[in-house]
C-alpha cells in the first residue's frame, strides 16, 4: 500500500504518514493538503514507500497540479534546518511563503474591440469604444471609468458585437529575458572576468566565484554576462539575483531591463499577496528565468536554477536574525553545491570569511582594480574631532563645514552618513536623569522631530513626545541627546540656506516609490546635500555627488562584536564609495575621535588588504570565524527569576565537547526585550567540530517551562 510521508510547514520534529488515495499520482516533492489535527494543512510529500501501516492512518484529500519541489530543494531545506538548529517544517515555512501560487491564477474577464461598429451608436457607447481602443483590452470596471460611463453600456456593446468578452489570467507570465541583447563595452580587466565566468557557465555544474572589485568598478556589468551565457546555452535555466537591500531593486530592476530587454521578477517583503503568488508560480513552473529579491528568495522553488548571484555579499542584511537563524551567503553557497549550479559572491569589500575561502581556493577569485573611464577612487581624509572639535551644539567640524560650502558654491552635490535614524538617539529628563526606554525593554527610545514621536527602532513601539518626564513630572525637561540624521540636516539647513536638503532613512523612504523618487532626485541634481544612514550605501550612482561626510565613523567599533572594525571599513568604505563616480574626482571626510584605529588607518591608505591582514591575524589567534566556529545560545522567560533558573540549568546541561567552549550565561546587552528577560551563552570551537550538532543536542536535552525559550544561532552577527 503506498504510504506518503509529508513534511508540514509547522514546527514539528519529522514527516507525518498517510495513506495515498488510489488514482492519485502522488511523488516526492508533490504539494498535497492533507487532515492534522482538526484541520487540513499544506505540505510536501518528503518520500513515497510501499508499506503495510501497523496503525491507522489517515488519506491525502488533495494534490496541488504544480511541479513538485525537486530533490535538490528538499536536501536543501534538511541542510539548512540541520545547520542552523531548526525544525525542518519551519524552514519548509519559509518555501512556502505564497500558498496561492499552488493554485492555477485567478481569471478575470477582459474586453476587447472587436472591428464590428452597431448601427446603435450613443455617446456613450463611442466612449467606451474610444478608451477601448486607447487602452487595450481590459476590464468592464476600467473601461467604464475611463469613458466617465456605468458598467452596462459595456455589457450593450458586447451584445451588441462590437466587444468581445475573454477570460484570462491576471497573473501573466514575466516576460522572457533577451540574452542576446550585447551590454556596455567592457575594459580589459572586466573583459578578463567576464571570460571566465563564460567559460563555467558553458561547463556547467557547480562552480563558487569571489568576484573582488573596488565600488565603481562594474562588477554588474560582469555578472550580466555570466547571466546571458546560462540564459543562452540553457532554455529552462534559472537564474538568481540576492540584494541586500529592497531600495536597490527598481535600480537594478532597470539596469535588467536596460540589458536583457525585460525585468527580473521580484521577491521581496514588500510585494502585495498578488505578486508574491505570481512570482511564487512562476518560478516553480520555470517560467521565471531571472528572480531578484531579499535574502528569503534563497527558498522559492526554483525548477532548474543554474546560477546564484550575492550581490554586496558583505552586507549585513544577509544574516536573518530571528524565526530560522540563517546567513543567506553561506546558505546560498550550498544551495548551489546541492543543485551542481554556479554561485558568484561580488562586493568591493569582501567578508573575511569569503576572502580566506577565496586563499584557501575554495573559490576562484576574480579581481576588478579600477573604476572604467575617467571615475577614480575618491580621495580618503580622516577628520580628528580632537583637534577639529566642532562648535558647540553642532555636529560638523569646521573642515567638514567648509567642505560643504565649497562642494555647494561649486555646483556639486554631498552627501552625510549617519548610520542613526531621528533626531536623537536618546531622550533624557534634565531634572531626574531618567532615559526613556519602550515598555518591556532596555531599547532607548529614539526622537523624531519631524512627527513629534519617541519610536523603538528594535520593536517599532512609538508614542507622541510627552511635555513632562513620565516619571518625575517635570515639564519641557526632556532633551534628546546625540545627533541622529534629522538634527545634522537642521545643522546643514542652517549652513546652506539656499541648499536642497533631504534625508535618506528607513524612515523617509518608506516604499519603493518614495526610495525611488529621492534616488531619482539626487542622480538628477535636485538635491544639494543628502543626509543618509546606511541606505545611502548600497549601490546607488550619483554622477554629481564629489564630496561624503562621515558625521561618526566611530559609532559601529562599540560593543563586544568581533566583526565591528571589519564592518565600520566595510560600511565607511561602501559609503565614501560614492564619491566620485562620474568625471569629478570626489574625496571623502571621515570624522573621528579614534584615528589611530586600524579600520580608520586603513580607509585613510586605501589599503583594504593590510586591514584584512590585521583582522585575519587577530582573528586566527583567538581561533575565531572563520578560523574557529561560534554559536550562541539566547534563554529568555517573562521574568527575571525564571530567567536565571533556566539559565543555570542550560549551563549545567552543556555537553563535553573535545575543544569546546562555553562562555555564560551572562544578561545579553538588551537584556529585556518585549517583556522577555534574556541571558546569553557564547560558544566557541575548533573547525573540524560539528557545532551545529553539539547545539541540537544540547537543546534537545533541556527540559524547560512553557513559557521559558532557547534559541540557537550559529556563527552570530548580532550581539545584542
Amino acid at each position: 500500500m503506498p504510504v506518503a510521508r509529508i513534511l508540514f510547514p509547522m514546527p514539528l520534529p519529522e514527516p507525518f504518514d498517510y495513506l495515498i488515495p488510489e488514482g492519485m499520482d502522488v511523488e516526492p516533492g508533490s504539494y498535497v493538503r492533507a487532515p492534522l489535527g482538526k484541520y487540513e494543512r499544506t505540505g510536501v510529500v518528503w518520500a513515497v514507500k510501499q508499506a503495510v501501516p501497523d496503525r491507522e492512518l489517515k488519506t491525502i484529500e488533495h494534490h496541488f497540479d504544480v511541479p513538485p519541489m525537486t530533490s535538490s530543494m528538499r536536501r536543501f531545506v534538511e541542510f539548512c534546518a540541520r545547520y542552523n538548529v531548526a525544525g525542518p517544517g519551519q524552514v519548509l515555512a519559509m518555501a512556502l511563503r505564497a500558498r496561492g501560487g499552488l493554485s492555477p491564477s485567478p481569471t478575470q474577464t477582459i474586453y476587447e474591440v472587436t472591428g464590428h461598429r452597431t448601427n446603435r451608436m450613443t455617446p456613450a457607447r463611442e466612449k467606451v469604444l474610444t478608451a477601448a481602443t486607447e487602452l487595450g483590452p481590459n476590464s468592464a470596471a476600467e473601461l467604464a471609468r475611463a469613458a466617465g460611463v456605468s458598467s452596462s453600456v459595456v455589457k450593450g456593446l458586447v451584445e451588441a458585437g462590437s466587444l468581445a468578452a475573454d477570460n484570462r489570467a491576471t497573473d501573466l507570465p514575466y516576460p522572457a529575458p533577451d540574452p542576446s541583447r550585447s551590454g556596455h563595452a567592457l575594459t580589459t580587466e572586466q573583459g578578463a572576468a567576464a571570460e571566465t565566468l563564460r567559460a563555467a557557465m558553458k561547463k556547467g555544474g557547480y562552480a563558487p566565484f569571489l568576484l573582488d572589485g573596488i565600488t565603481g568598478s562594474g562588477k554588474t556589468e560582469v555578472y550580466f554576462e555570466a547571466i546571458a551565457e546560462i540564459l543562452a546555452n540553457d532554455p529552462t535555466a534559472q537564474v538568481l539575483v540576492l540584494l541586500p537591500e529592497i531600495a536597490l531593486t527598481q535600480a537594478v530592476f532597470e539596469r535588467f531591463e536596460e540589458r536583457f530587454g525585460a525585468g527580473p521578477a521580484p521577491w521581496h517583503s514588500s510585494l502585495s499577496d498578488q505578486q508574491r503568488r505570481r512570482t511564487w508560480r512562476e518560478v516553480a513552473n520555470g517560467r521565471a528565468r531571472i528572480v531578484t529579491g531579499a535574502r528569503s528568495a534563497l527558498f522559492l522553488p526554483f525548477a532548474n536554477l543554474k546560477l546564484i548571484i550575492v550581490d554586496e555579499e558583505h552586507d549585513s542584511s544577509f544574516k536573518q536574525e530571528d524565526g530560522v537563524r540563517y546567513h543567506a551567503r553561506d546558505m546560498s553557497v550550498m544551495r548551489a553545491k546541492l543543485e551542481e549550479a554556479a554561485v558568484i559572491l561580488a562586493s568591493a569589500t569582501p567578508a573575511l570569511e569569503t576572502v580566506v575561502n577565496a586563499e584557501s581556493g575554495r573559490y576562484q577569485r576574480l579581481k576588478l582594480s579600477a573604476r572604467p573611464g575617467a571615475a577614480r577612487l575618491p580621495d580618503m581624509h580622516l577628520v580628528d574631532l580632537r583637534s577639529n572639535t566642532p562648535e558647540q551644539g553642532n555636529w560638523l567640524s569646521p573642515i567638514l563645514s567648509k567642505g560643504l560650502v565649497a562642494t555647494h558654491a561649486a555646483g556639486e552635490q554631498s552627501l552625510l552618513f549617519l548610520n542613526r535614524r531621528g533626531y536623537a538617539p536618546l531622550v533624557i529628563c534634565k531634572a531626574c536623569g531618567e532615559r526613556l526606554k519602550s515598555p518591556g525593554t532596555e531599547s532607548w527610545l529614539t526622537e523624531h522631530r519631524y512627527s513629534n514621536r519617541l519610536v523603538c527602532h528594535l520593536t517599532g513601539w512609538s508614542m507622541p513626545k510627552p511635555d513632562k518626564c513620565p516619571l518625575c513630572g517635570a515639564k519641557d525637561s526632556l532633551m534628546g541627546v546625540g545627533p541622529g540624521v534629522e538634527r545634522v540636516a537642521e545643522e546643514v539647513r542652517v549652513l546652506l540656506p539656499d541648499a536642497t536638503v533631504e534625508i535618506f532613512s528607513s524612515d523617509t523612504a518608506m516604499g519603493g516609490e518614495a526610495t525611488r523618487g529621492i534616488v531619482e532626485r539626487m542622480a538628477g541634481g535636485e538635491i544639494d546635500v543628502l543626509v543618509g544612514t546606511q541606505i545611502v550605501a548600497k549601490g546607488h550612482n550619483f554622477p554629481n555627488l564629489t564630496l561624503v561626510g562621515v558625521v561618526d565613523a566611530d559609532s559601529g567599533l562599540q560593543g563586544g562584536d568581533l566583526r565591528a572594525g571589519e564592518r565600520t571599513y566595510q560600511l565607511l568604505s561602501q559609503v565614501a564609495g560614492r564619491a566620485g563616480r562620474a568625471e569629478r574626482p570626489g574625496r571623502a571626510l571621515i570624522q573621528t575621535y579614534q584615528p589611530d584605529n586600524p579600520a580608520m588607518q586603513a580607509l585613510a591608505a586605501g589599503d583594504r588588504d593590510g586591514f584584512l591582514k590585521i583582522e585575519r591575524d587577530v582573528r586566527e589567534e583567538l581561533t575565531l570565524p572563520p578560523f574557529g566556529r561560534m554559536a550562541a545560545l539566547v534563554m529568555s522567560a517573562p521574568d527575571a527569576g525564571m530567567a536565571k533558573d533556566i539559565g543555570l540549568l542550560a549551563g549545567k546541561a552543556a555537553p563535553h565537547g573535545e575543544g569546546v567552549t562555553v562562555y555564560g550565561p551572562a544578561p545579553a546587552p538588551i537584556s529585556i526585550l518585549r517583556g522577555r528577560h534574556r541571558l546569553r551563552f557564547l560558544v566557541t570551537a575548533p573547525r573540524d567540530v560539528d557545532l551545529s550538532a553539539y547545539m541540537a543536542a544540547w537543546v534537545g536535552s533541556l527540559k524547560l517551562p512553557s513559557a521559558a525559550r532557547a534559541a540557537v544561532d550559529i556563527d552570530p552577527y548580532s550581539f545584542l
